[in-house]
């Protein structure tokens, strides 16, 4: 999965998912929503040990996670995820929850740097944007709810490792978090996408990013933004 110059999504391959939810309804809405897509669900699941053995089974190639799961319906989801992303790093892991729990978003991004994300369930009804947030996963990338970077990004802006950026860098970086492209941020901020190519380029300096993929830049970028 790879995306093209110009902010253009090239034709996504059908994802192999693994769909870990506690609440049958929403459970066989996604599996039925991912399925008409071309998408293969490979396992539905509603606890996070069968959640374990069906990644560890399929390897496939991203997992939807609701974080708070039986038996005690609290952290077992992020427990569950965390593990898996040391387990099988190829794997990628979508959050979801009903709330913006920003601890659990926090230490879910502690625990690997690429191809996680963390949507609100409200997401779903917009099934694009739903999809669009599980291809980044899937392809390496992050996917922040706009809510989740809000509240993480708080105390971020007070940060002396980001003191150095302009207030228009900072929102580059904002929507960085999550997920979009360069045309995406063009778009949101009523500029051209060069203009956002050189803010995203001042960001990468003045953050004293390593000159390397673009992409791999772009994850690092942000995950120094939500730790700050």
């Amino acid at each position: 999965m790879r995306e093209v110059r110009g902010g253009r999504r090239a034709k996504m391959r059908a994802m192999r998912v693994v769909i870990a939810e506690d609440a049958a309804v929403l459970r066989e809405l996604l599996a039925q929503m991912l399925a008409e897509r071309g998408h293969e669900v490979c396992a539905s699941v509603g606890d996070a040990d069968a959640l374990r053995a069906a990644v560890a089974a399929h390897r496939p190639d991203v997992t939807v996670v609701d974080i708070r799961m039986p038996p005690s319906h609290t952290d077992e989801g992020l427990r569950a995820a965390i593990d898996i992303r040391a387990e099988h790093p190829g794997t990628g892991v979508l959050l979801f929850s009903q709330y913006v729990e920003t601890k659990y978003a926090t230490r879910l991004l502690a625990a690997g740097s690429a191809g996680v994300g963390y949507l609100l369930k409200d997401r779903v009804a917009n099934i694009a944007e739903f999809t669009d947030a599980l291809e980044r996963v899937a392809a390496g990338g992050t996917a922040l709810d706009p809510e989740v970077v809000t509240q993480l990004a708080g105390a971020s802006h007070r940060a002396a490792e980001l003191a150095p950026l302009t207030g228009r860098e900072r929102d580059v970086l904002s929507l960085m978090a999550e997920g979009r492209s360069n045309a995406a941020i063009a778009q949101a901020l009523f500029v051209s996408q060069g203009t956002v190519e050189k803010h995203v380029a001042a960001v990468f300096d003045k953050l004293g990013l390593p000159n390397s993929h673009d992409h791999n830049r772009r994850v690092l970028a942000v995950i120094r933004y939500l730790r700050s």
